[in-house]
């Protein structure tokens, strides 16, 4: 592991949960979790449908209050940041965001910046750097103009990455920030989540497609029905019968040539599978 990365893998952690459970009215989805974020690594959280993961997300973005336990930055639980402070600290993209009729990319960036702003601070200089370097970090100056619902759902899904880099946090949370991209574009969103990474952020997603997810992986984190059931480097722990216990999918897992992490080959349609 590079020394940077080093530093980072033995630093305290900053956003943690403890006896953490979550749920929608009288529905429990999440019990009794545990979970430490590495500080400035890319923790990546897979897991098969409806099994926890973006209600983890929203947990950590303090969108979803526990019905037990804490979630907590910097040693404080969230609860007791104001709005403003937190978003200062952390920022998250959601799934399927919607933006109000009408409004350009560069005004949808430039929201980004409302956690800077007060009475006694307006827009400067720093607001339209920040805005200006997240539009061309995801590649969406050249669509500064124009209307956000006349996008692709790939543009429209690189616009609110813009937004949530121009919120210039220490903490990235991203959930499923692959979705609509065609294959070219999931690398390049994931290449810039590893370049922020190196950059010192800290950075989460939750991703569906495990080999994309075991490459960028600095730590991984596996879960099925509301529980964590593996955590730590895709190298280490990633194992056929981990994938096929989590998804029910029997396969091989082999070493790829060339990132080095694990590959997971379904054996469904080989005439291997039982």
């Amino acid at each position: 592991m590079p020394e940077a990365e080093l530093r980072a893998a033995t630093a305290a952690p900053r956003l943690t949960a403890e006896r953490l459970s979550l749920g929608y009215g009288a529905r429990a989805v999440v019990s009794d979790l545990a979970i430490a974020v590495p500080t400035g690594l890319m923790t990546v959280i897979v897991g098969p449908n409806a099994c926890g993961k973006s209600t983890l997300l929203r947990a950590l973005a303090r969108l979803l209050p526990p019905t037990a336990g804490t979630v907590q930055l910097d040693g404080r639980d969230l609860s007791s940041y104001g709005g403003k402070e937190l978003a200062r600290e952390l920022a998250l993209l959601p799934q399927s965001p919607t933006a109000p009729d009408g409004m350009t990319v560069a005004d949808l960036v430039a929201r980004g910046r409302y956690p800077h702003q007060s009475l006694l601070r307006q827009w400067s200089s720093r607001d339209q750097e920040a805005v200006d370097a997240a539009m061309t970090a995801a590649d969406v100056t050249a669509l500064a103009e124009r209307p956000v619902r006349e996008l692709s759902g790939g543009q429209r899904q690189r616009v609110w990455l813009a937004m949530a880099l121009a919120q210039d946090t220490d903490v990235l949370l991203l959930d499923e920030p692959t979705t609509y991209l065609d294959i070219s574009h999931q690398v390049e969103v994931l290449e810039l989540a590893r370049r922020l990474r190196k950059g010192g952020r800290t950075v989460v997603a939750v991703l569906h497609e495990l080999n994309l997810a075991f490459r960028y992986a600095d730590h991984l984190v596996v879960m099925r029905d509301g529980a964590v059931v593996a955590t730590g480097d895709p190298r280490t722990v990633v194992t056929a019968e981990l994938v096929e216990e989590v998804y029910d999918l029997p396969c091989r897992v082999i070493t790829d040539p060339l990132s080095g992490t694990p590959l997971v080959l379904p054996l469904a349609g080989t005439g291997e599978a039982r």
